[in-house]
């Protein structure tokens, strides 16, 4: 299993950012991911292809059916959660507290086009594949998160022209 050691050793960071933006909490993002990470080595010797794109759909999918179980649920956080004794970067990796916090304002597929699409810089065919719809709709599900976000935060030079890159 060296080779799914080198995998997790140089795609883990990557893996983890994508579910930190997916998802908005870094501890979630670890556990989705150790969940996913264990499932790619279970089936690491039949993976055909890029063992990055079955992660990454992989977590996606994890990502979406923790959110639907959330919802059935209704999970609610503590208010008097204990703060960290160490001071969290986790908002830097996403490129700001305020970008996560509207990602959080999308609807699940809607969030994961825009963070596919912009923040881990698929194309639109990867992004579809990922998420296992036509182009089309990626391109719907984009179209109407930057819409949303604009309307929340039209101020912003960080959504202009349909980009997150400015």
């Amino acid at each position: 299993m060296d080779d799914f050691d080198d995998f997790v050793r140089s795609r883990a960071d990557e893996l983890l950012r994508l579910a930190y933006l997916m998802c908005g909490d870094r501890h979630q993002a670890e556990d989705l991911l150790q969940e996913v990470l264990e499932k790619v080595y279970l089936r690491w010797s039949r993976i055909s292809g890029s063992p990055e794109a079955y992660a990454r759909r992989a977590l996606v999918n994890r990502t979406i059916n923790h959110w639907r179980w959330r919802r059935r649920h209704r999970e609610v956080p503590l208010d008097h959660a204990v703060e960290p004794a160490v001071e969290d970067h986790a908002g830097e990796v996403s490129g700001g507290a305020r970008v996560l916090h509207l990602l959080g304002t999308l609807g699940r597929r809607q969030r994961a086009a825009i963070v596919l699409r912009y923040l881990n810089g698929l194309s639109v065919t990867e992004v579809a594949d990922v998420l296992g719809c036509s182009e089309p709709t990626v391109r719907t599900h984009t179209f109407r998160g930057l819409a949303k976000l604009r309307a929340a935060l039209p101020e912003a030079a960080l959504i202009q022209n349909g980009d997150l890159d400015a």
